[in-house]
């Protein structure tokens, strides 16, 4: 059984320890969030399927067919806004969960002590799980159109890693202040919203490159986002898609910038959670 001291400034020596001693709450945290996301429904987990094969139907006809948008190489335009969705709404969830999870916790924090980080980082967790979910429609479509993808899917989990990281750093800003100022709740979906219209989600980012020029690409390479989808087509599409690096490493700055930030403005304000909430 491990013993709790209590003693002046032994929580901000021991923070990132006592973050590996409670790693069994990350997976108890993460799997009541599934179980109550999908519990009572009639098609159960079958949802993190629907939604992202609904909107990558409406975005392949509307970029595709009505806009006339080329793909990535060779490679079929509704495989290539699949490779595109997937990190896309793995972001999208864990930030949104991550922002509401502090407040949605409100009772355990009143109560006991432990390192706050855990609750947002569960958030994310749990999110990847619908992740892997979704990603069974990424294969069932090569399947279906044959395509295989080469040596770069070995790359495939550093850019995973890199969507965790996007959510993580704007996701502990936003679920801080949403602590403080219960309205964020209400900036939070329109954030995800206009992200994704900012985001080459359901178009080449290649589109942009050639239509506006390098140095407007540099500056829409500071959506962190923009690194994560080049470098998931990348590995999935192969020799079919194509990665401007001077963008891509901007864009992984930038989200290393955010998480570092994330990380210190909520350990900042995390001592007067329990007062606050």
């Amino acid at each position: 059984m491990r013993e709790l001291i209590i003693e002046p400034g032994r929580t901000e020596r021991n923070y990132w320890q006592d973050l590996w001693e409670y790693r069994e709450l990350f997976y108890i945290l993460a799997w009541r969030d599934i179980t109550i996301r999908y519990k009572q429904t009639e098609i159960g987990i079958a949802w993190a399927l629907i939604q992202p094969l609904l909107t990558m139907l409406v975005m392949t006809v509307v970029f595709s067919r009505l806009a006339g948008l080329p793909s990535e190489g060779q490679a079929p335009y509704a495989l290539m806004v699949i490779a595109g969705m997937l990190p896309w709404q793995f972001f999208a969830a864990s930030i949104s969960a991550a922002s509401q999870s502090l407040v949605g916790n409100a009772n355990l924090i009143t109560r006991v002590y432990f390192p706050r980080l855990i609750i947002p980082i569960a958030a994310v967790i749990t999110s990847f799980l619908d992740f892997l979910i979704a990603f069974l429609i990424l294969a069932a479509m090569m399947l279906w159109y044959q395509f295989w993808p080469d040596w770069q899917i070995v790359c495939l989990p550093l850019f995973v890693v890199l969507a965790a990281m996007a959510a993580i750093g704007p996701g502990l800003w936003l679920t801080a202040l949403n602590v403080k100022y219960r309205d964020f709740r209400f900036v939070v979906p329109f954030i995800v919203q206009f992200g994704l219209y900012v985001t080459p989600v359901g178009f080449s980012s290649t589109v942009i490159r050639e239509r506006f020029g390098d140095t407007f690409y540099m500056f829409y390479s500071l959506n962190p986002m923009v690194g994560v989808v080049d470098g998931f087509r990348w590995a999935l599409l192969g020799g079919q898609a194509s990665i401007y690096w001077p963008g891509f490493l901007l864009s992984s700055m930038v989200t290393a910038g955010l998480m570092l930030v994330g990380i210190r403005y909520f350990r900042a304000t995390e001592k007067s959670f329990a007062d606050v909430i």
